[in-house]
């Protein structure tokens, strides 16, 4: 891991904690504001349920109406999960093991190359007429036929980092939204709960203000609860597919050392050869 990415993360995680940190505060002035409210030397009284009589309906709310509730932050938070579902599946189809490395295509090549039923152009008329990301390595390789260990080798890792920075795409994109959606839910919680208590401010001693600053909290707590819920899946498709990248890409990696091994110069089947050569005249100088 490189230091920058290490100098990312660290501020990753400060961002979290400082997150974090803000929300415990909020929730901690709200339990401060109720105990203010009641005044000192009084006892808080006890939560009663609402009374509900017989065939009463208990009262719900529709997405709808919590989303409207929650503020105009809501919509950037809407639009983040919608970001997410739909790279999610881009994500889950680009990144299919037999689109990536398609098997029957890696296994017929590396045995056709080995075994010398393919030449140069046969070969690069195969990866082209693929088109899969392992093809796509596979051709550069081909293209430095018959050079040494350390050419082919070196076209590899150029064509594999091409590859690899196309199946790492929209990956930042899901742990962007997993840092961004918890830090918008928490700036509208701040904002609603400014709002609260400005209600409060402005009703002065008038009745009510327990429950208008109630009401506004949980307004206000509500985009917290909707940042949270877009993070947390964004997180774990970044994991997810972070994790499959990396197996495809060593995957990748082994059979393009097959291939190496098979066309370049200095390669295991250049000296197989020659020592049959080399055991077949001293076979004829025996004789």
């Amino acid at each position: 891991m490189t230091i920058s990415g290490v100098e990312w993360i660290r501020a990753s995680i400060t961002y979290r904690s400082l997150a974090w940190g803000a929300l415990l505060l909020i929730v901690a002035s709200c339990f401060a504001a109720d105990v203010w409210a009641q005044g000192p030397g009084q006892p808080a009284p006890l939560p009663t349920l609402p009374s509900l009589t017989e065939g009463d309906p208990i009262p719900t709310k529709n997405l709808l109406q919590v989303f409207r509730d929650g503020g105009l932050l809501m919509y950037p938070i809407g639009l983040c999960s919608i970001i997410l579902m739909v790279f999610v599946f881009e994500r889950a189809i680009s990144l299919r093991r037999g689109r990536v490395i398609p098997r029957p295509f890696v296994k017929r090549f590396i045995e056709q190359v080995k075994d010398g039923r393919l030449d140069q152009d046969q070969a690069l008329a195969l990866c082209e007429e693929n088109q899969s990301p392992v093809a796509e390595v596979f051709a550069a390789a081909v293209k430095k036929w018959g050079r040494s260990c350390v050419e082919v080798e070196q076209a590899i890792l150029d064509s594999g980092e091409r590859v690899t920075s196309r199946l790492r795409q929209y990956l930042r994109l899901f742990n962007g939204i997993s840092t961004i959606s918890p830090l918008l839910g928490l700036l509208g919680t701040v904002l609603g709960m400014i709002s609260a208590f400005n209600a409060i401010a402005a009703q002065g001693e008038a009745a009510g203000q327990r429950e208008l600053l109630a009401s506004g909290i949980s307004q206000a707590l509500l985009t917290t609860a909707a940042g949270l819920t877009v993070a947390l899946p964004a997180l774990i498709a970044y994991l997810f597919f972070s994790g499959r990248v990396d197996r495809l890409i060593l995957e990748i990696d082994a059979h393009s050392q097959d291939v190496v091994n098979a066309i370049a110069s200095d390669g295991w089947k250049d000296k197989r050869k020659a020592a049959s050569r080399r055991a077949s005249r001293s076979t004829a100088k025996a004789a």
